[in-house]
């Protein structure tokens, strides 16, 4: 018996075939324009799957992304140095010219210089001896002796940076072995080596700012040593043969040793001053990494579930090489308050330095007991303090720019 089902389903096939052809041909896929260089695609269906479609990114993995991690910085390169070096050069000179009409009455009160001794111990007096500077000797007067600074400082700064950097390095090899007094010590030691090869041009600075118009006409302590004066030649030349030529009255020695006259005193002042600056100022970063004031403090602050592994039971992150920095008034804080500290540790030191550095223009006798018993029998404990509170006025704003500037070199230096 022949099979009819296979046979009508074969003749079906003809009409399926032809109604299918008919539903194309009535929706046709492209245009059929010949001239048409660039066909519409009309159907719907393949032109969806024809046109790419962007692959979602995923909400959570953009929230969670972080940046990439900067490597250590080995302190051990030539390469290292030179960046510290250039990042504490300029952080000491902007802090210097910042500072400079300050310091130089400072000086002058610090030594008794006989024309403005009248107006130490008092603001007004700060006032007018500002005034008085500016009358006799121009505007330029509060900045005399600055070039001797700039050329001093620069130096000073990145030994005193660098040193500090490679030292501490070496003190405090890892986060353990993080104290105060290792601290402290690096500090100091990194201020005794960047003073002991920059002493003379400090030297220089100080009779620089020390010498008044009038010094070597109306007071009588000038007079044996006016004829060094008669050179007429650039400033700092004719200081520094002043100084090479004088006769040093505690000692059988001349010539390049005049240029380290007070230098003892120096480095005993100069322990407390760096130790206490570097000390409180990483002190005082400490206490704006906390808990409580890093989100306030820190610039682009993670919390603990975002940090790093290695970083969620460490929030203050003591690591140097990649701690955040510190927002600005965070670091100008900072700086400010180390400098404070610091001036209040080593000032009386300071006085008696200054003392001695300009006694071979005053022809007094040089020595660091015999110049505090002077002091101390004049003026009393007081003397040993005179002209802080315009040391207060002169490092708060000298550390905080000194700090701030250092370490954003350092950021923008890479290290």
């Amino acid at each position: 018996m022949p099979n009819n089902t296979s046979s009508d389903s074969l003749a079906a096939q003809p009409s399926a075939i032809y109604a299918s052809a008919s539903q194309m041909s009535s929706s046709p896929v492209f245009t059929t324009d010949p001239l048409d260089k660039n066909p519409v695609i009309t159907d719907t269906t393949v032109k969806n799957r024809l046109t790419p479609h962007p692959v979602p990114v995923p909400v959570v993995a953009v929230a969670t992304a972080k940046p990439a991690k900067q490597p250590k910085f080995d302190k051990q390169t030539v390469d290292y140095v030179v960046r510290s070096g250039i990042a504490g050069g300029l952080a000491g000179c902007a802090a210097k010219t910042l500072i400079a009409p300050l310091d130089r009455v400072k000086i002058l009160f610090q030594t008794s210089n006989p024309e403005f001794k009248k107006y130490a111990g008092s603001w007004l007096g700060f006032y007018r001896a500002i005034k008085e500077i500016k009358r006799s000797q121009g505007l330029l007067g509060l900045f005399q002796g600055h070039s001797a600074t700039i050329l001093r400082i620069f130096p000073y700064a990145a030994i005193k940076f660098v040193a500090y950097e490679e030292i501490r390095a070496i003190i405090i090899p890892s986060n353990d072995k993080e104290t105060s007094v290792r601290r402290l010590l690096a500090g100091s030691l990194s201020g005794v080596t960047s003073v002991f090869f920059t002493y003379p041009l400090d030297l220089i600075r100080v009779r620089l700012a020390f010498e008044t118009k009038n010094n070597f006409h109306l007071n009588p302590a000038f007079q044996p040593h006016k004829h060094h004066y008669d050179y007429r030649g650039g400033r700092l030349i004719q200081t520094s043969l002043m100084i090479f030529r004088e006769a040093n009255e505690s000692s059988s020695l001349r010539g390049i040793t005049n240029f380290y006259r007070g230098f003892l005193p120096t480095i005993l002042g100069m322990i407390p001053y760096a130790g206490v600056s570097f000390w409180a100022h990483d002190m005082f970063h400490d206490i704006f990494r906390s808990a409580y004031l890093a989100p306030y403090a820190l610039m682009d602050f993670l919390e603990p579930d975002e940090r790093y592994p290695e970083d969620k039971d460490n929030i203050d992150n003591n690591s140097r090489a990649h701690r955040k920095p510190l927002t600005t008034w965070a670091q100008l804080t900072a700086g400010g308050l180390a400098g404070m500290c610091s001036q209040t540790a080593s000032y009386p030191l300071e006085v008696v330095r200054r003392r001695i550095q300009v006694s071979g223009v005053t022809g007094e006798r040089a020595g660091i007991i015999h110049t505090a018993k002077t002091i101390f029998a004049t003026s009393g404990f007081r003397g040993f303090f005179i002209g802080l509170s315009i040391g207060y006025i002169k490092v708060t704003p000298m550390f905080a720019c000194s700090f701030f500037v250092y370490e954003r070199l350092k950021v923008a230096l890479g290290i």
